[in-house]
């Protein structure tokens, strides 16, 4: 078998060559239009793994004629960013070629390093292609994403891994043929990123001719990729868009999707303990004191889970994930919390009241800390009706608004009967 990776010996050589990505390279879409342009432009390939963004600045390069360097922002540095200018400036002096600079990663240059690209853009001395699986929006620097256009690439579809699978198989494995099961389980394995599937083939490609195997079954897909087969994407955008897509449905109080989201997460080796951390924040963040039992069961799912560990441990989690999904949902504390975060963030220091202060000492005695503190659990319902307790000067706030539903229904008629005897005190 040849050295050279599968991915490599399948790399597209024409755009028509490219499997997935038709809403941009079909006719009259928008990266089809500008490779037929004749006039190359800068650009941001944003999308997952193993989905063509490298092909397509390769492919970009050999369209125009233009030389292509290639960068990685996790292996370069300053020194390697300026030996690539060095080096299109020599190009541009010798032949008059254009120069494609592609940077795979680019999000992992920091401003100064993407900084650096921008005289070079500007003049024209290459035409900047930049690769990420990660948003621009946050991860590019904005001065040199306003001078890029930005491309949204997807994940290969199962029909797209199929025809990638077809392709390998038949120019490039000797025929190796999966049966039905051992293909659908491959192909989900790789979870739309093409790379994935092609190495995860080259794997199983050796492990056939070990055997002397012409068929590849579902047996021998376990045998020789094991954990390969687990789909879980731990960085990157995919593993916030499924916590996100968790947190979601519990909010929207749907059982079922929270837990195909939380397994899904799991049977993908995501950290159960970053998990309970997450189920954690839900029972604090939407249903707070609408059900108070919700934190304490996400808090007792959490110390189950430490005690017993992996797969006993899980259910505690998905039991708590069901619970409050079904439970009464406030972001009553969440959204006081914040407001009242603002307002301090934005208002003076104001002084403690002196009926508020501890007087420990004669001194503070005298200076009058606490003088005029009534003590609540000697008044009536001990409750000090029309005490003050915010700071001299400030008004009264009602940043904490229960909402009509679970537990916060009778704390909203328990605040009502306070703020009632407030008016009576007052008057």
């Amino acid at each position: 078998m040849t050295s050279t990776p599968l991915a490599e010996r399948l790399r597209p050589q024409t755009f028509d060559d490219v499997i997935g990505q038709q809403h941009l390279l079909g006719p009259g879409k928008p990266l089809r239009v500008a490779f037929e342009s004749g006039q190359p432009h800068s650009m941001i390939l944003w999308g997952p793994p193993g989905v063509g963004k490298t092909t397509l600045a390769r492919l970009m390069a050999d369209s125009f004629n233009a030389e292509f360097i290639a960068l990685s922002a996790v292996l370069s540095g300053v020194k390697d960013i300026r030996e690539a200018v060095e080096r299109a400036q020599v190009i541009r002096a010798n032949s008059g070629r254009r120069t494609i600079l592609f940077v795979d990663e680019v999000h992992r240059f920091n401003k100064s390093q993407q900084d650096a690209f921008l005289p070079h853009v500007e003049s024209g001395l290459f035409t900047f292609i930049g690769a990420t699986t990660e948003n621009p929006s946050f991860e590019v620097n904005g001065a040199l994403l306003s001078r890029a256009a930005v491309y949204v690439l997807k994940s290969l579809t199962e029909d797209d891994l199929g025809q990638l699978l077809e392709r390998a198989c038949t120019t490039a494995l000797d025929g190796l043929r999966f049966t039905l099961e051992a293909q659908a389980t491959v192909i989900a394995s790789a979870d739309g990123d093409g790379r994935k599937l092609l190495n995860n083939l080259e794997i199983v490609a050796r492990a056939a001719a070990a055997k002397a195997q012409t068929e590849v079954d579902a047996a021998l897909l376990t045998e020789c990729l094991g954990d390969a087969l687990r789909r879980f994407d731990k960085g990157g955008d995919t593993f916030y868009d499924q916590i996100s897509a968790l947190h979601k449905s519990v909010r929207g109080s749907n059982p079922d999707a929270a837990l195909y989201w939380l397994v899904r997460m799991l049977d993908g080796g995501a950290d159960p303990r970053y998990l309970a951390r997450r189920i954690i924040r839900m029972a604090s963040e939407d249903i707070g004191l609408a059900d108070p039992r919700a934190l304490r069961l996400a808090l007792d799912a959490t110390e189950v889970y430490e005690r017993l560990g992996s797969p006993e441990g899980e259910l505690a989690l998905a039991e708590a994930v069901v619970y409050l999904a079904c439970a009464a949902k406030s972001n009553a504390v969440y959204n006081a919390y914040n407001a009242v975060r603002a307002f301090v963030a934005k208002d003076k220091s104001r002084p403690v009241p002196e009926h508020l202060r501890n007087a420990p000492t004669k001194l503070m005695k005298e200076l009058g800390y606490g003088k005029l503190y009534r003590y609540a659990h000697d008044e009536p319902e001990a409750y000090a009706a029309g005490e003050t307790y915010l700071p001299d000067g400030l008004p009264d706030q009602h940043w904490y608004q229960p909402v009509p539903r679970g537990l916060e229904i009778r704390i909203a008629e328990k605040l009502a009967h306070l703020r009632a005897l407030d008016e009576d005190a007052l008057k």
